[in-house]
């Protein structure tokens, strides 16, 4: 029984479709509040859809694309949402938060990330899991873990794949790092 409670938090699906709740629940309490709890809510969402992404584009997307059945379609498609993501969270960023242009971009996101998670984890994450050992599931789960660790905390759209995260994420990432550290003191 300890095996399997070890397990589940370190299968790559078990720990993205858990990371996918916390987004849920981080567009909920960003879209409820108000003020400086909406941008710290912002903050926070921001912040785990980013290393999130980079984490699949990494880790998961690359193994999809040779072991499931259309893979490469499949990653495609996930892959063009997440650009297009990332560019909204751009342009949210340079919103008031309490105005109704983030109110209703925000809302309009939300809607097209949930879709997103939903063909994830049915054409991606579940295949996967059907494809590979429970070993490479935990490896893969260590592996995404580690990839978020160092992963930058800011959208970056155009670094969907595995090359250009590995290649320019770390100074993302540093650079990233350095300005959440610079404006949570301001």
């Amino acid at each position: 029984m300890a095996q399997a409670a070890l397990k589940s938090h370190t299968d790559v699906v078990d720990f993205l479709v858990s990371q996918h709740e916390q987004i849920k629940s981080l567009f909920a309490a960003t879209l409820s509040s108000s003020g400086k709890d909406r941008e710290k809510a912002f903050v926070e969402l921001r912040r785990l859809l980013a290393v999130h992404e980079t984490a699949e584009e990494e880790i998961v997307h690359p193994r999809a694309k040779r072991k499931i059945p259309n893979g490469a379609a499949l990653v495609g498609a996930r892959l063009a949402e997440e650009n297009e993501a990332k560019k909204v969270l751009t342009e949210l960023e340079k919103l008031d938060a309490d105005s109704e242009a983030f109110t209703s971009q925000l809302a309009e996101l939300y809607d097209a990330v949930i879709d997103h998670a939903e063909h994830e984890e049915t054409e991606e994450f579940a295949k996967l899991g059907e494809e590979l050992s429970d070993d490479e599931l935990e490896r893969m789960g260590r592996a995404a873990a580690l990839a978020e660790a160092i992963a930058p905390t800011r959208p970056h759209a155009g670094i969907e794949s595995q090359v250009a995260n590995l290649l320019a994420g770390p100074f993302a990432a540093m650079m990233d790092r350095a300005r959440d550290a610079i404006t949570s003191k301001g």
